[in-house]
């Protein structure tokens, strides 16, 4: 088969979820709800947010910021799912590259913010009268912009790096969007570089996040500790119930796709895991933080009142 690496020429095919045409229905009822849902809860979390003025705290910063990312995020992938069983979803060289970069960036943010919200809780748990110092807004932009800098960055070298491979005219990948991982695989070319890179940067943008998040929550363990009331414990360590609800979903599935991917080396368990993380996660951070959240819950009220006494 001819291998060409022209963006104009090129062209892949995404085999899918599922190629049985009695599950196509559902599968596309079940994605454009669980789409909807993931949107609409996010930006409501997004208005409720910017329209509280209570809200304008560091952590609730932060979380407007992962709801917005959890938007661009399944809306790399979800819209461009094909759910016709006889026919592969075409896409060209230039769009899959694109829809590998903004995934890639996108899920970086993802990690980048979890671990800074838990910095977040540790100033605010142990360094509480310097919490206003140290997490001040212009700290907060900062630390933001620094994540999607870094994660522009990688994304570009991963692209660049992808961009010099070969690929056979009509490449199936075995998979619903295209992602890095899979690109390498249906590859001509020699991919040694690209593994080295994929293996570097998820060193550097998986462990250190994780090992940040793991020392923030030693620390603040080690605090609510040495309290003696019992009232402040809870009250302390409540404000962290709902971050470490999503941290344990966002890496607990991704875990699940590194480990189905490594271990079975089945495209189905694969992508099964991928909407885990990839669309499931997203969809139920909204949920995770109204439900389990006193203040989210009294401003949602307010935002939901104030519409029905408008309208």
């Amino acid at each position: 088969m001819e291998t060409k690496n022209h963006t104009g020429l090129s062209q892949f095919f995404l085999l899918g979820l599922s190629e049985d045409p009695e599950l196509q229905p559902i599968l596309f009822g079940l994605f454009l709800t669980m789409y909807l849902v993931t949107v609409l809860g996010n930006l409501l979390i997004i208005l409720t947010i910017s329209s509280d003025s209570r809200l304008h705290t560091p952590m609730y910063f932060f979380l407007s910021n992962l709801s917005f990312i959890d938007i661009c995020f399944i809306s790399t992938t979800v819209p461009k799912v094909n759910f016709q069983a006889q026919d592969k979803n075409d896409i060209s060289y230039i769009e899959c590259l694109t829809q590998a970069y903004f995934f890639n960036t996108f899920i970086g943010m993802d990690n980048f913010l979890l671990t800074v919200m838990a910095y977040d809780r540790f100033v605010a748990i142990c360094h509480p009268l310097n919490y206003a110092v140290i997490m001040n807004p212009w700290f907060c932009v900062l630390l933001v912009l620094m994540s999607w800098i870094i994660m522009f960055w990688f994304s570009l070298i991963h692209i660049l790096l992808l961009n010099r491979l070969t690929f056979s005219m009509g490449s199936e990948i075995p998979h619903f969007f295209c992602e890095v991982t899979q690109l390498l695989r249906v590859a001509s070319s020699d991919t040694l570089i690209n593994k080295v890179f994929l293996y570097m940067a998820t060193a550097l943008l998986g462990v250190f996040p994780v090992t940040g998040i793991l020392f923030s929550y030693f620390r603040i363990i080690s605090s609510l500790m040495k309290m003696s009331s019992s009232v402040g414990k809870y009250k302390a360590f409540s404000t962290c119930g709902s971050h470490l609800c999503v941290v344990s979903l966002f890496y607990g599935t991704a875990l699940g796709v590194y480990l189905s991917s490594a271990v079975t080396h089945s495209s189905q368990g694969t992508m099964i895991t991928s909407v885990m993380y990839s669309v499931v996660t997203p969809m139920l951070n909204p949920f995770i933080y109204s439900l389990r959240n006193k203040d989210m819950k009294g401003a949602l009220r307010k935002l939901v009142d104030r519409a029905v006494s408008c309208s």
